[in-house]
């Protein structure tokens, strides 16, 4: 790129601007379950697209969730194929966290704070980008939506009709979640599903009468371990119980236990035959009944030729910045399953470097800002 164009373009996007709007991002905590917090973050991303010329329009959430924002340029009716841009604006993280526990500071080449890598600081790079190209009036090739989910954290329970609505007209999908560690992005993805079990028991009085009682925790713990042995490394198949309830007290014996299953599979066709055993989970005692709810929420996919040449595109865009950009397939969900799976030419990972995703540890690397906002920027002027 010639000095005076990248002067022009940086003259739009500037480091300390980006850092402080994603400050006044993630300085709102918007957790998932907090309905009215995740409300507060979508009318600041509506007040930030107006700001940058945008225009937007805003869905009710369903299921109790948030609701949704699409932002677009003037005078796109939404009608034309295009790109859709993919961010959420849900965390992990619970209120009070920004003041108690993950404060937002910068240390160094370092920035820190609740959801600024996953994915907040993606989210504004890439409106920021939008925005520079709406204000210097630059004409783009195909018209470019993002989209601001609520509720990805949770399997975009809300939200997976409306991204699958939207990506039905679209040309790309590009996705704000965070590069890896490395700075690489994401060309493939696992599928995943998600199941509760819900064992009942027989409740009795564990000193005078434990002969007489069913344990619902004692079944549970039987059936993890028979869920926890379908993990197949070799068909890239993870089980993981990560969450278990159950009881009321040390000397009652159990009615009820509960516990929330995750599980990763390279593809919808290759996980079925698991996920059709956890399905039909029989209890190994016959006095306590065994209830399983739940299935694939999110196909996977892999880098086909149309991701390819896509990424192929990014690629020599990314070397006037001087990044050597390299690809990898993740293990973790995103809503560009959902596009990819539906055969939307799908690029994922495009937000900062960092890491610390879902912890205290939370950052980005603050140099990675400009670079990849830029490279973002270059994709949607030049994507056909």
């Amino acid at each position: 790129m010639a000095r005076d164009s990248r002067r022009q373009v940086t003259d739009m996007i500037e480091e300390h601007t980006l850092l402080n709007e994603i400050r006044s991002w993630v300085e709102i905590e918007s957790p998932t379950d907090c309905t009215a917090a995740v409300n507060h973050m979508m009318d600041r991303a509506q007040a930030t697209a107006r700001t940058g010329g945008l225009q937007s329009r805003r869905y009710p959430g369903t299921h109790g969730y948030g609701d949704h924002v699409l932002v677009h340029a003037p005078g796109d009716d939404l009608t034309r194929p295009g790109i859709l841009v993919l961010s959420h604006l849900d965390t992990v993280h619970p209120p009070g966290t920004i003041t108690h526990k993950l404060p937002f500071r910068v240390a160094g080449d370092l920035a820190y704070g609740p959801g600024i890598y996953d994915m907040k600081s993606g989210a504004v790079m890439a409106l920021a980008a939008l925005c520079s190209l709406v204000r210097r009036g630059q004409s783009m090739p195909l018209p470019v939506r993002q989209l601001f989910v609520s509720d990805e954290e949770i399997g975009s329970i809300s939200s997976r009709p409306l991204i699958e609505e939207l990506a039905r007209g679209a040309r790309y999908a590009l996705v704000t979640e965070p590069a890896r560690p490395g700075g690489e992005i994401v060309t493939g993805r696992k599928g995943t599903a998600r199941f509760t079990m819900q064992v009942t028991g027989r409740p009795a009085h564990a000193g005078t009468h434990h002969a007489q009682g069913q344990s619902a925790i004692k079944e549970l713990a039987r059936q993890i371990l028979d869920l926890e042995a379908m993990t197949d490394y070799a068909q890239g198949i993870t089980i993981n119980v990560g969450l278990i309830q159950g009881g009321t007290g040390a000397n009652v014996v159990p009615e009820t236990a509960v516990a929330e299953i995750d599980m990763r599979m390279p593809d919808s066709a290759t996980g079925l035959p698991t996920v059709n055993r956890i399905l039909a989970a029989a209890p190994h005692n016959p006095e306590t009944q065994v209830t399983i709810t739940g299935g694939i929420n999110r196909p996977g996919y892999s880098k086909d030729a149309a991701i390819t040449a896509l990424f192929s595109h990014a690629a020599q865009l990314a070397g006037r910045y001087g990044i050597e950009l390299r690809d990898v397939s993740s293990g973790g969900g995103s809503d560009g399953n959902f596009t990819a799976a539906m055969g939307v030419p799908t690029l994922d990972g495009l937000g900062p470097i960092g890491a610390g995703a879902h912890t205290l540890h939370e950052h980005i690397r603050i140099p990675s800002l400009m670079p990849r906002t830029l490279l973002f920027r270059d994709l949607l002027a030049t994507l056909a």
